[in-house]
């Protein structure tokens, strides 16, 4: 049956995509969603009951953390897991399905390729790093597939848990609930990130849950001496929380638990290149909490060439002063023809087409499309802003990226394409040292 969904945000030949439920009031009863809408029926925002997991729950408690729980069905839950657990419960509501389907209009190849690091040439990131700006000192959450932690560029980057790291096999050394969360942690399977192997490839290499990790973790953070590929901030570390399998499937809920992971482990900034057409509470509910951390969430816009004034599409229209939202551009500095787009909800492009990044393995490589990849060089340039100043506000993080673009009369909020060299300025008129 037919199914809403939320993709992973590269416009390759398959994208994965998820169900997120609605955000409004009307459609809770208490904290449990009105049942009518496992039909649907309730809201035209809200999902039909092919998208939903009918046996299990996303639960958010009263002390702010979230967890996915089973039950035979929506009644039986209400009355066995609820109801006897009332005042430590704030929201309950359907978990959902994460799907692989065919983009329909993947990204046109340009004749002749741009050369490969073309995208940190144009937002001019060796500005940054001839000025020793790497953003050293910084962890960003990367929210995404797994991702290949043995290759060379992205190994070195990775924020090592130490408690772990020097503590006991089998032990949660730091009590974090986390047993042996060496680096990040797989809520697809609930097991410690580093047992995937994911090299040599799968039989079908074009996967998008076997490269997007990967490829979006190199755009962020490849290390500069040890491969080709020039990382945005190559002296930030990496906290990666995998929700997906290796095919790209997983859950909105495991999605949720990742984003609360990275929150817990110290980031700064997340990057979330993924997004879909309809909204969950508890989703909202989670990202507002990271403001308090000051965290800047990071979130594509979508590959679906819409005006996300008419067409909503979540997180990307959500519109916390903590978020950015990411359009994609080209080498010719224009918007890609994929790009979802928006005077109110996207604030800024950035690269986004034939975009080279490490993928799985020794030698992994690949030029990918989307608003997946353009999100990254923004999460990277908050990684380099945070570096030049660590106590900044994520507001003033936000406002130097904002105030630095290079007009192109983009349709998004700034009208313009991402420059990194002028958000350092920005950054520093704004606090001077």
């Amino acid at each position: 049956m037919p199914v809403q969904r939320i993709g992973l945000r590269f416009a390759s030949a398959l994208s994965l995509s998820f169900i997120l439920g609605a955000c409004s009031n009307n459609t809770m009863n208490g904290v449990f969603p009105n049942t009518q809408q496992e039909t649907g029926q309730s809201n035209p925002d809200a999902c039909s009951s092919s998208s939903l997991i009918q046996n299990r729950f996303i639960v958010k408690w009263a002390d702010g953390h979230t967890s996915v729980e089973s039950g035979e069905n929506a009644e039986t839950f209400k009355r066995k897991f609820i109801a006897p657990r009332m005042g430590k419960i704030t929201h309950v509501e359907f978990d959902q399905k994460l799907h692989i389907q065919q983009e329909q209009t993947p990204a046109a190849s340009p004749n002749v390729d741009p050369p490969p690091n073309w995208g940190q040439d144009i937002v001019q990131a060796s500005s940054a790093w001839n000025a020793g700006i790497n953003g050293q000192g910084v962890l960003v959450g990367v929210v995404d597939a797994a991702v290949d932690y043995t290759h060379p560029q992205i190994k070195p980057r990775l924020a090592a848990n130490l408690a772990e790291v020097n503590g006991k096999s089998g032990i949660d050394d730091d009590g974090n609930g986390f047993i042996d969360d060496l680096y990040g942690w797989d809520f697809e399977q609930n097991v410690p990130d580093p047992h995937k192997i994911i090299y040599p490839m799968p039989v079908n290499p074009a996967d998008d849950g076997n490269i997007h990790g990967t490829h979006v973790s190199g755009i962020i953070a490849a290390d500069h001496k040890t491969g080709k590929m020039q990382g945005i901030a190559p002296e930030a570390q990496i906290v990666p929380a995998n929700f997906m399998d290796s095919s790209g499937s997983g859950s909105l809920g495991a999605a949720i638990q990742a984003i609360e992971y990275v929150s817990s482990r110290g980031v700064k900034v997340i990057n979330a290149s993924w997004g879909g057409s309809s909204c969950s509470q508890a989703l909202k509910t989670t990202i507002a909490g990271l403001a308090a951390k000051n965290i800047l969430f990071v979130v594509a816009s979508g590959n679906d060439f819409h005006d996300l004034d008419m067409v909503p599409d979540y997180p990307a229209n959500f519109t916390f002063d903590h978020q950015i939202t990411v359009a994609a551009s080209n080498s010719n500095d224009i918007l890609t023809a994929f790009s979802n787009n928006s005077y109110n909800f996207v604030h800024l492009g950035a690269p986004g087409q034939t975009i080279y990044s490490t993928i799985p393995g020794p030698a992994g490589y690949k030029n990918l499309d989307g608003t997946s990849m353009a999100t990254p060089f923004v999460t990277g340039t908050a990684a380099l802003l945070w570096s030049l100043r660590p106590n900044a506000t994520y507001a003033q993080i936000k406002q130097a990226i904002l105030a630095g673009t290079d007009y192109r009369s983009f349709r998004v909020k700034t009208q313009g394409r991402l420059n990194i060299s002028n958000s350092i300025n920005a950054l520093k008129q704004m606090l001077p040292q």
